[in-house]
């Protein structure tokens, strides 16, 4: 099979563009000029190019080249391997690692042309597996959208682009490479999620050709990692246009595919709350994030899947069960069910179930649980998701407002919030000896310790 003729690259020489190596990495002008003078070429790729054309700050800068994962290895000590679907060398610096990636080649169906089925494997167009390796131009070719395909070369600092990127970086457009787009988001449909992100963090109206395919082919995330996509979730929501992103999500029909038990609570109740409290609680992160604060993982997917535990409780709690039982069991059942689409790491699924679990445990304020509540290491998520509740509506405002009163009170007025200051009457009571001589009542009674201890059938995990 002979491979088409390459196309010729439109170069722009060091004057007559902006990427400055002053802007770049100096670990990762290490790597590109360590490879180079073993003999390699080196470019700089994807979105580091892309942000410093457009006076972005780049979060991380990626290498291209034509050697191989091996011979990088043999470049750097601080090197490993790593990736089966892509093969990859990671070079480590502390805490930064720059990513090297070799040229590959243009897409071979498994088995043809004496192609190493381990190297290449498809599967209805996704591509499962790619380690054949070929060109710069076909590299360029082989990436998803043409302002990710700018190469910053490291031997005269130039930039190189074989898609057009730089009309459409000036353009504001945000394009697939080729022309069959349905064909290049079958192989790899989280590719119309990243069309979603980077329209939202580049502010780029996506083609209408790539846009027009998206509602269509939003089933095929079904096919992806449900572990791949909760990499894509935080990406789309963690960066400070979740918001932004949760709405074109669900106008494209992805949001569904992704969350498919929050989607169906908002399809039933658009105009109510659930649509209010998920817009609510990313409009706080976007904040945060640009406030410069930190976000979590397990308060975002609480948020994302209040509504459908929501339900869940109420309609156990309709059923007769104890209210700590529903929450325990709606969080399973909700938690349980996500994991086909979007993997929750264990590590914050189970905080994730505890800011839900706390809610019920927040509307109890009597007595001595609201004191013990506040020492719970969840506590101030779990008040921090109340206060968006409250805002959304969903509970009573004043609930809200009593905790924040609560937690700046002094002693005093805390045991008066709480009714604990009040005068008790005393539990303890003569009554007749027992034929054993003891005291019956004892100190507080078997009532008391049933209190102090079971706190009860509906506080059973306070």
């Amino acid at each position: 099979m002979s491979s088409p003729a390459e196309p010729e690259p439109l170069i722009v020489p060091r004057s007559d563009h902006n990427v400055s190596r002053s802007n770049i990495s100096q670990n990762a002008l290490k790597v590109l000029y360590r490879l180079r003078d073993a003999g390699h070429a080196a470019y700089l790729v994807g979105g580091g190019v892309r942000d410093l054309l457009l006076g972005h700050e780049p979060k991380d800068f990626d290498v291209a080249t034509d050697a191989t994962p091996e011979e990088v290895r043999q470049v750097f000590r601080n090197c490993r391997l790593i990736g089966r679907r892509f093969r990859l060398a990671h070079v480590f610096f502390g805490p930064e690692i720059i990513e090297v990636a070799t040229f590959r080649a243009s897409a071979i169906p498994a088995g043809q042309d004496g192609t190493d089925a381990d190297a290449v494997r498809t599967e209805n167009g996704m591509i499962l597996r790619d380690n054949v390796y070929g060109s710069i131009a076909e590299d360029a070719l082989r990436r998803d959208f043409t302002v990710n395909a700018l190469y910053y070369n490291i031997a005269d600092f130039s930039l190189v682009d074989y898609a057009g990127g730089l009309a459409d970086l000036r353009e504001g457009r945000l394009r697939l490479i080729g022309d069959d787009v349905e064909a290049r988001y079958r192989e790899d449909p989280v590719r119309m999620l990243r069309a979603v992100r980077f329209a939202c963090k580049l502010g780029f109206m996506i083609d209408p050709a790539c846009e027009a395919p998206l509602s269509a082919l939003a089933a095929l995330l079904a096919e992806v990692p449900a572990a791949r996509l909760f990499e894509e979730v935080l990406k789309l929501f963690h960066a400070g246009y979740g918001l932004h992103a949760f709405e074109k999500l669900r106008r494209y029909g992805l949001f569904g595919q992704l969350f498919p038990a929050t989607d169906a609570c908002l399809e039933r109740q658009e105009q109510e709350f659930p649509s209010v409290f998920v817009s609510r609680g990313l409009d706080n992160t976007d904040r945060r994030v640009l406030d410069g604060k930190s976000v979590v993982p397990p308060f975002l997917f609480a948020v994302l899947l209040w509504e459908p535990v929501r339900l869940r409780y109420q309609e156990l709690l309709d059923g007769g069960t104890a209210w700590a039982d529903a929450m325990a069991l709606a969080s399973h059942e909700v938690a349980s069910e996500q994991q086909r689409q979007v993997a929750i790491p264990k590590r914050f699924g189970m905080p994730m179930r505890e800011i839900w679990s706390l809610q019920p445990r927040l509307e109890r304020r009597q007595g001595r649980r609201p004191i013990a509540l506040m020492g719970h290491p969840r506590f101030r998520a779990a008040y921090d998701f109340l206060l968006l509740r409250a805002e959304a509506g969903e509970v009573d405002p004043e609930l809200a407002e009593w905790w924040t009163k609560f937690q700046d009170a002094n002693a005093a007025d805390r045991a008066k919030m709480t009714g604990a200051g009040k005068k008790r009457r005393p539990r303890r009571r003569r009554k007749p000896k027992s034929a054993g001589g003891g005291d019956s009542g004892g100190d507080g009674g078997a009532e008391g310790a049933a209190v102090m201890h079971g706190r009860a059938a509906g506080d059973a995990d306070d």
